[in-house]
């Protein structure tokens, strides 16, 4: 295939880019691929989570700003491009019973709507392949799972002219994947490897809450090496200071063991409209040669 081929990740906020399949994109970037983040929300009602800026009073007025500025650096670290779609934060309702979500946040929009500008986006920059969260939204959050319905509806609807006439001139990618990194199998595997090494696990309590919720267990398909680009994935991530703890959980697994024990990024094929064979260890898996 000589046409350029072309990846869109679509997420729910700022941050999350740069927690899930930020490696692939760094490796995707270096072979030439063009690659898209479309981040649905501004982030605006995220809790500063980096407690070395906990009660800044500046951060916390201007929390939507300083999120878009921490999203450029790590765009500019992973080397993408990066569209808003415009949609406010609808924050992670907590209590029980849970308080109703915020009027006009993104989850509460319709979803048919919600899509619109997705497939705007996608008729624009036309993605062979495009990443997402599956139903679930990786967990539970409202941002995640509206994320997931507006991907599955843009999906479908951007190669068809009678939807969303007004979106542009219609493109139909090839293949839809869910983000799968935090599997239980690397979960494992990276837990048991620290205790064998006689060092203290950031997962135990993982593991431990695994065991309390009743959730299937997905079907990886695709594994995409990109250990190389793991440090990229950890410094974009640490660009959004507001949601991460340079000293925190995160990091406290050594480069040289995640590289030797789990050097993958891992998805699950949703849709794919080329012939594939599973496991794959390429997004463009049936499309590079066509």
């Amino acid at each position: 295939m000589t046409e350029q081929l072309r990846l869109m990740a679509v997420h729910a906020h700022p941050d999350d880019e740069s927690s899930k399949g930020a490696a692939t994109m760094a490796k995707y970037v270096s072979e030439g691929v063009d690659v898209l983040v479309a981040t649905c929300t501004g982030g605006e009602r995220g809790s500063i989570l980096n407690p070395k800026l906990q009660g800044d009073p500046y951060i916390e007025e201007n929390i939507h700003e300083v999120r878009r500025k921490e999203m450029d650096e790590a765009r500019e670290i992973l080397g993408v491009k990066q569209e808003w779609l415009g949609f406010v934060d609808s924050g992670l309702p907590e209590g029980d019973p849970l308080p109703a979500l915020p009027e006009g946040c993104f989850a509460l929009q319709p979803v048919e709507t919600a899509a619109e500008p997705l497939v705007r986006l996608i008729r624009a920059f036309k993605p062979q392949v495009i990443t997402t969260y599956d139903e679930n939204g990786g967990y539970p959050h409202p941002d995640h799972i509206m994320t997931h319905k507006i991907t599955m509806v843009a999906f479908e609807a951007a190669g068809d002219p009678e939807k969303y006439p007004d979106a542009g001139e219609p493109w139909q990618p090839q293949k839809l994947y869910y983000n799968q990194g935090f599997n239980k199998p690397r979960t494992i595997a990276l837990h048991e490897a620290l205790l064998e090494r006689g060092m203290e696990s950031p997962y135990g309590e993982w593991l431990e809450r695994w065991k309390q919720f009743e959730r299937r267990e997905r079907t990886l398909t695709t594994y995409i090496p990109c250990d190389d680009f793991f440090e990229i994935r950890d410094k974009a991530l640490i660009a959004h200071a507001t949601q991460i703890d340079p000293d925190g959980g995160w990091f406290r697994v050594p480069m040289d063991l995640q590289r030797e024990v789990w050097p993958t990024e891992e998805y699950e094929l949703a849709k794919s409209l080329v012939d594939t064979s599973l496991p794959e260890d390429d997004l463009f898996a049936g499309i590079r040669n066509n």
